[in-house]
């Protein structure tokens, strides 16, 4: 039976040896980024700055003090951003924003954006 030369370790090109002319190319893939999303909060006159701080460090992981600083930029114009993530994360967190706030009676609101 004869060795295919194009298969590995049959004909001429064994392991190790490469064909005459033959140069190796590998093509790189350039790594596509997702595109990503704001979640925004939005001001309310009745859902308490405790609360909203308490969501700023529940659900988006921000410290103390971050999430006071966000809360009181939503507080004085009116919105405010609570993180930036891909589109499933952020629709995610908006909905446990509006559930958490739903299940206390507030009428926070949140939503996504383009960045």
């Amino acid at each position: 039976m004869a060795r295919d030369p194009q298969q590995p370790g049959g004909g001429a090109t064994g392991p190790g040896r490469e064909r005459e002319g033959a140069v190796a190319t590998q093509t790189r893939r350039k790594a596509v980024v997702p595109p990503h999303f704001k979640v925004v909060l939005y001001n309310d006159d009745y859902t308490p700055m405790e609360f909203v701080v308490a969501i700023l460090e529940q659900i988006f992981g921000k410290g103390p003090a971050e999430a006071t600083q966000i809360m009181l930029h939503v507080h004085r114009n009116g919105a405010g951003i609570a993180g930036v993530y891909v589109l499933e994360v952020a629709e995610t967190k908006v909905a446990l924003v509006h559930k958490q706030a739903e299940d206390r009676g507030y009428p926070l609101r949140a939503g996504v954006e383009v960045e």
